[in-house]
């Protein structure tokens, strides 16, 4: 049987680091000098993905929020008529919370769950309401995510500074 899939891919590369970690195990145990270069090794070797995958999440959480932060009034319609258009759920929800029908103009043939609609008021179309909190939450959302990732480049700073530091406490004279 042939390996495909996800689940299969993910299932052996947990085999093999398992594999790895038993048999550095057993070196660390058999033989104590080669063990010590070994953990410290392996111990490097993590802050050393540790510090690319940290990299790679400032770079998507970066340009995820200056998306956010860059998004203009009509991008934003754009992207919530979408989003409205291809979620039924989404949309009778929306109408009942927020007491509107329709995206921008609501057809009396179409079913609205407002209780607007019961009533002899007019109901309000639904994309200036959800403009007003889609543009708040893309700014809070934007400038969190632009602070994090400034954290996370600190992170990135800090391990590869670690990692590159010699320890005060080993002999001097065994670095180059």
């Amino acid at each position: 049987m042939v390996c495909e899939g996800f689940a299969c891919s993910k299932n052996c590369l947990c085999a093999l680091n398992l594999l790895y970690t038993l048999v550095s195990l057993l070196l660390i145990g058999f033989l104590r000098v080669v063990g010590v270069v070994i953990a410290v090794g392996i111990f490097l070797c993590c802050y050393f993905f540790y510090m690319i995958i940290l990299l790679l999440v400032f770079i998507v959480q970066f340009s995820v929020s200056c998306a956010c932060l860059a998004l203009n009034q009509e991008q934003q319609g754009q992207l919530l008529e979408v989003g409205w258009n291809n979620t039924a759920r989404a949309q009778n929800d929306i109408q009942k919370n927020l007491n509107c029908c329709g995206f921008r103009s609501f057809n009396p043939n179409d079913t609205c769950l407002a209780s607007c609609v019961k009533s002899d008021n007019p109901c309000s179309p639904c994309a200036s309401i959800i403009g007003e909190y889609a543009g708040e939450v893309l700014r809070f959302v934007g400038g969190i995510g632009l602070f994090f990732s400034f954290t996370e480049i600190l992170g990135v700073w800090l391990t590869y500074r670690y990692r590159n530091q010699k320890d005060p406490r080993a002999n001097p004279s065994a670095f180059p």
